[in-house]
């Protein structure tokens, strides 16, 4: 569904700040990058969503190269950043009904509704003024619009970032709800323990390289900081 062949990302002359970049992201999977500010995470996003050009390689979704195909590959991904942008004057249904409509989907306001109470907000709180939401109430806003767009890949750049444990806790298991419905999830996170819970897979970056890549089944999270600490360290 997602897919990195030897993707690179040179800003001016600087080092670079994504290098040869080799990835596959599954239907169905959750696919956590772990790594310091700076090591190009946030980078490899902005090249999935054609935001950037890549200085080489390819980024392909669903085995579309998007430079080639920007305006079709965005209708497969939904992206949720760290702050969810939203309309603050508007409620979280006129923004779900908004966005869905700029993706060519209309729905009745019972289907939007329906949305809503999948990601857990209530009939009240979906009228309500995004002004008044906390960041967990925006993220859940971001979750339904992915799921009127019917998106089929996701992409969060650090979606949990200054979340109480239980909206964390609650974010994830939308996640897990998506992916085992087929959606291809990438994220990217400083958060080692929501990786361990929430991932298939965990990818660890730094400056700019894929330095590790391993499944989370059986993996204890003292041996996921453990191998982070030291990749941090050579």
């Amino acid at each position: 569904m997602l897919e990195a062949i030897n993707l690179s990302k040179v800003y001016d002359s600087g080092p670079a700040a994504l290098d040869g970049l080799n990835l596959r992201v599954e239907p169905g999977e959750i696919f956590c990058l772990l790594g310091a500010n700076g090591a190009g995470k946030t980078t490899t996003i902005n090249l999935f969503l054609n935001f950037i050009e890549p200085s080489g390689g390819t980024a392909k979704v669903k085995g579309l190269d998007v430079t080639q195909k920007a305006l079709e590959t965005k209708k497969y991904l939904a992206y949720i950043p760290e702050q969810v942008m939203l309309y603050r004057n508007l409620s979280g249904l006129e923004n779900l009904e908004y966005f869905s409509s700029l993706a060519g989907r209309h729905y009745e306001q019972s289907e939007l509704f329906g949305f809503f109470e999948q990601v857990g907000l209530t009939t009240e709180e979906a009228t309500k003024r995004v002004s008044a939401y906390s960041k967990g109430m925006r993220q859940k806003v971001g979750i339904a619009i992915a799921l009127a767009k019917k998106a089929e890949a996701l992409l969060l750049d650090e979606p949990t970032s200054g979340l109480d444990p239980k909206a964390s806790n609650e974010f994830s298991g939308l996640l897990q709800k998506m992916s085992s419905e087929g959606v291809a999830i990438f994220m990217t996170t400083h958060d080692l323990f929501r990786a361990k819970e929430t991932g298939t897979r965990v990818g660890i970056m730094k400056q700019g390289r894929l330095v590790d890549t391993f499944d989370t089944e059986g993996l204890q999270l003292t041996d996921l900081e453990r191998i982070y600490l030291e990749h941090m360290h050579d």
